[in-house]
């Protein structure tokens, strides 16, 4: 055999052999161990314990645990230990101990491996650091995305006078930009004009979509408040922008005006494909205004027609992206388990009458029920006339 000599295949194994009395003292240890503490063998044995020869924090943990655990099973390993060489210097190892014990079974010392994990213990720091590194870098990205999806939202949403005026927006993850969208603002002659819209797609393409989106929107508002004409406009843009990449989006848009003397609004509204817009009437009734139009920007030649909303004191105009409607709570009555337009219909009506801020309100924490079940973004927008 090419290796028969035990005694050079103790003392120079590849790794540390020590064996010590039940008490801790050393009363065997091979010249590996030896030479990475640097140290003489009648230095250590029969003088020293081998708690003497870890660290201080390792003293403490081989007291309080290793020591105990050992004496209670018998053996423990892969522990992790820090030794101190003779000239200070801390040395990273794993640990094996086995209780030895007699013929009756009383034990008579203990025998120790230990392993050189320097490397292993740089590796980990390596990884630890990584990981830190990593963990830095995503909180750096979820405040780029928040702030970036911040940004394409209005910072403050404004009321026409005399009304009331609610939003909400959750994203699936903070890790993606969502593509929903909405906005309220006021137009030169008392009217105001509002739309919400979902784009298709996550991420930074889906947000320039988005910006696009909503600032084509409000300039072709601003210039013809004509709510299809606006969706027209919207069409042509983005047909043009991104008809190779099959970027599109679906939203409804409209005119609002004030009825004098805080009587309710009047809303001229189209419809790109989005949602119907949902009317929560005071006298408790609730029902989906009914609503036409292609999605937007698929398709080179769409037509948008305009609807008329009469909102009376006490309604409640609410506006919301499909992200609400196909989420997929965990109880469902719909065959494909999407939460689905007559569930939000009934949800709807056990609040009406209502108001802006408490339907939005309500739709929020529906929302956190959903659980992981909401897998799209969800954007909200109620504008209500109070009571007379």
């Amino acid at each position: 055999m090419l290796e028969d000599d035990l005694e050079d295949l103790y003392e120079n194994a590849p790794c540390g052999h020590l064996s010590t009395l039940l008490d801790g003292t050393i009363a065997k240890i091979n010249g590996t161990l030896l030479t990475w503490l640097g140290y003489r063998r009648e230095e250590l044995v029969g003088r020293r314990r081998f708690s003497d020869l870890l660290t201080g924090g390792g003293r403490i943990y081989h007291e309080t645990h290793f020591a105990p655990m050992l004496a209670m099973r018998g053996e423990i390993g892969g522990v992790a230990l820090d030794l101190r060489t003779k000239d200070g210097v801390r040395m990273p190892v794993l640990v094996t101990s086995v209780v030895k014990a007699g013929s009756e079974g009383q034990p008579q010392l203990i025998r120790t491996a230990i392993f050189d994990a320097t490397m292993r213990r740089s590796y980990e720091r390596e990884l630890l650091s990584a990981r830190k590194a990593a963990e830095r870098e995503d909180e750096r990205l979820r405040h780029l995305v928040g702030k970036l999806q911040r940004s394409l939202l209005p910072a403050v949403l404004q009321t026409p006078p005399g009304l009331e005026s609610a939003a909400y927006y959750r994203a699936a993850s903070t890790d993606e930009v969502g593509g929903d969208f909405y906005d309220l603002f006021p137009l030169e002659d008392g009217r105001w004009g509002f739309f919400l819209g979902d784009v298709s797609g996550k991420g930074v393409e889906a947000a320039a979509v988005t910006a696009l989106a909503r600032y084509t929107l409000r300039a072709a508002t601003v210039y013809n408040p004509d709510p299809a004409a606006a969706l027209h406009n919207l069409n042509t843009v983005l047909w043009q922008e991104y008809r190779q990449d099959a970027r599109y989006c679906t939203v409804v848009s409209g005119i609002l005006t004030p009825t004098p003397g805080g009587n309710g609004f009047t809303a001229i509204i189209a419809s790109g494909g989005h949602p119907e817009p949902l009317l929560l009437r005071a006298d408790g009734s609730v029902h989906y205004h009914p609503t036409k139009g292609r999605i937007v920007g698929a398709f080179p030649n769409s037509r948008y027609t305009n609807t008329t909303v009469v909102a009376n004191p006490g309604d409640t105009l609410l506006l919301y992206s499909d992200g609400l409607t196909e989420a997929r709570p965990p109880s469902s009555e719909t065959a494909d388990g999407r939460y689905g337009t007559a569930a939000l219909a009934r949800f709807a009506h056990s609040l009406a009458p209502t108001n802006a801020t408490t339907v939005v309100a309500a739709v929020t924490e529906l929302l956190r029920t959903f659980g992981a079940g909401l897998n799209d973004d969800t954007a909200i927008l109620a504008i209500s006339a109070p009571p007379a």
